[in-house]
């Protein structure tokens, strides 16, 4: 008997809808279907109903009646990172999984609603964090967490790129900035490297320096302090010129993963050993977004809990208040360890090779590089 699918609506149909989400569909097509579209753009929903061959597009105004319609299943939130809450609460109360796009929410006290409906209506939630079924990062993981790197003194990271003017990530009301979009790539990370909360939080961030930072932060540098004195530092930036790295240095080697928070570029992973030489692994860029289809819809099909769930998404949000608190106040802030009982392992990781560059519509990147 062929296995049931799980028929999915994509929510929002933005640049990470239609550059990434829509055409991963096909690589997650064993167990998943994409049924219907959500937008209020009408030519955005008719044109790419048409290129997916999609049954049912609805304006948002309906969303409602598509979540008890019966026709779908699941959704995949991509909406503004203001309306993640609201889109999720309203789908789980109908009995609807979601797969949310990070940050799940723009506060803790949202994301605790969310987990707190999605624990009472039985639906699933999951935080759509795809580097925790992509092979490199999670290959690094494996590898600190060994010991192979002896033990893990710090974290360093930079991901930094220069925003378009005008685009929503420059529109605070939207919960944009460099902290929601790409500093918590950093804080996922190292959480996922440490395995806990840092203790203490220390931060600074600079606004105005041109246009596109007018209502949100240009950039932000953060340090944690963690349990043994272990230290991590990072910088994100809509600014600055296109990074994405991060290393880690232990008492016996360090590793370094250069592009390490992209979905449309080749990975490099460099560990170095001391006293075992320096080994190079290279990962051909891949489909990013179709595993985490896949993974989520088996652990519906199976009644399984995710591994990235609301729990993951509510750890990160701590830290982001915490560095909100900290840039405001001008002073170190403390965090209660909370800890997490499922963590991402290499066994999750799952590859899919890149998809061919989809149709766009009515919609453009949002780096000037």
């Amino acid at each position: 008997m062929a296995q049931r699918k799980i028929r999915y609506a994509v929510v929002g149909l933005g640049h990470i809808a239609q550059i990434a989400v829509l055409p991963g569909f096909d690589h997650a097509s064993s167990n998943s279907e994409l049924v219907a579209l959500v937008s209020g753009d009408e030519v955005k929903r008719n044109r790419l109903r048409d290129e997916y061959d999609v049954e049912y597009a609805f304006d948002y105004a309906d969303y409602r009646k598509l979540l008890y319609s019966g026709l779908i299943d699941a959704v995949y939130i991509c909406l503004p990172n203001h309306l993640h809450a609201r889109f999720t609460v309203d789908a789980l109360q109908a009995g609807v999984h979601v797969l949310c796009e990070k940050p799940l929410a723009m506060t803790v006290e949202d994301a605790r609603v969310m987990a707190q409906t999605s624990e009472r209506t039985g639906c699933k939630l999951m935080t759509a964090y795809r580097l925790h079924f992509q092979r490199a990062n999670l290959k690094a993981l494996e590898t600190a967490r060994s010991g192979q790197l002896g033990d893990v003194r710090f974290f360093n990271s930079v991901f930094s790129f220069r925003v378009k003017e005008g685009n929503i990530r420059t529109d605070k009301r939207r919960g944009g900035g460099p902290l929601y979009d790409i500093g918590i790539y950093c804080i996922n990370a190292v959480r996922s490297f440490f395995g806990e909360l840092p203790e203490h939080i220390f931060a600074f961030a600079h606004q105005g320096y041109d246009k596109r930072s007018a209502e949100v932060d240009e950039m932000i540098s953060v340090n944690m302090k963690f349990s043994g004195g272990r230290l991590a530092t990072f910088i994100a930036s809509f600014s600055g010129n296109y990074q994405s790295v991060y290393d880690v240095v232990g008492t016996g080697g360090s590793l370094r993963l250069e592009n390490a928070y992209e979905y449309h570029e080749d990975m490099e992973l460099t560990i170095d050993k001391a006293g075992g030489g320096t080994r190079t692994y290279k990962y051909r860029k891949s489909d990013q977004f179709g595993p985490e289809i896949l993974y989520f819809s088996d652990c519906i099909l199976h009644d399984q809990m995710p591994e990235p769930n609301a729990t993951e998404g509510i750890l990160d949000l701590m830290v982001i208040e915490a560095i909100n608190q900290s840039i405001k106040e001008g002073r170190a802030v403390s965090l209660t360890p909370l800890f997490k009982e499922m963590h991402p392992s290499l066994r999750q990781a799952i590859h899919r090779p890149a998809v061919p560059k989809p149709l766009n519509v009515r919609v453009s990147g949002p780096s000037m590089e």
